[in-house]
């Protein structure tokens, strides 16, 4: 029997808020971020969400949020189930013109992670700050990821607009531009094994 998912999304921000999880922890620049290999970043005091997905990510697009889905087709592995490490891409929607895109830290349950992204909350009457394992909740009816609500700190909750997400990017190759590559490159262990016998039984 399933769950009555107001239920369990209730049940999980408590948890949230019980580990610490859920409050928004925002970082300035000023505070000293730091990139993934530990180093001093070199981000702009005003963080857009795209210079920041792509630093915690590690995924190598740039240009408007709107545009990463598409861009990521021949270059990334995409997908509508959560990752840690993935980038969760959101669709332009009302104000949001440019689209959105955050970077997935956790995963919680079935319908609740955690995200890494920047400028989304006005943290301190200041927008183009970094918010560190906020939660986003899938409110889509088909429990797929395609509508999500988003942890939003001047009211300490999950924001009321169901947000369309087009998906995850995630840091792996798509396997089918890793086939052709391998083939076009001569690196086929598969083949240079069928090839190798195919030399024997001569």
């Amino acid at each position: 029997m399933r769950g009555n998912p107001h239920i369990l999304t209730a049940l999980a921000l408590a948890w949230l808020l019980a580990s610490g999880a859920g409050p928004a922890r925002a970082d300035t620049i000023a505070d000293g971020d730091r990139s993934a290999d530990g180093g001093a970043s070199d981000l702009p005091p005003y963080l857009q969400c795209v210079p920041y997905a792509r630093q915690v990510s590690g995924i190598q697009i740039h240009g408007d949020a709107r545009t990463w889905w598409d861009q990521a087709a021949d270059k990334y592995a995409r997908g509508t189930s959560p990752q840690v490490g993935a980038v969760m891409a959101f669709q332009p929607h009302g104000r949001m013109e440019l689209g959105h895109v955050a970077a997935v830290s956790r995963i919680i349950d079935s319908r609740t992670v955690l995200l890494r992204h920047a400028n989304w909350s006005v943290i301190n009457g200041r927008r183009g700050q970094i918010e560190n394992d906020v939660a986003a909740v899938d409110v889509s009816s088909d429990n797929d990821w395609s509508e999500v609500r988003v942890w939003y700190a001047p009211i300490q909750a999950l924001g009321s607009t169901h947000w369309p997400v087009q998906g995850f990017i995630y840091p792996a190759r798509p396997k089918q531009r890793d086939t052709a590559v391998a083939l076009l490159s001569g690196q086929d262990p598969i083949g240079a094994i069928i090839a190798a016998r195919l030399a024997r039984g001569r």
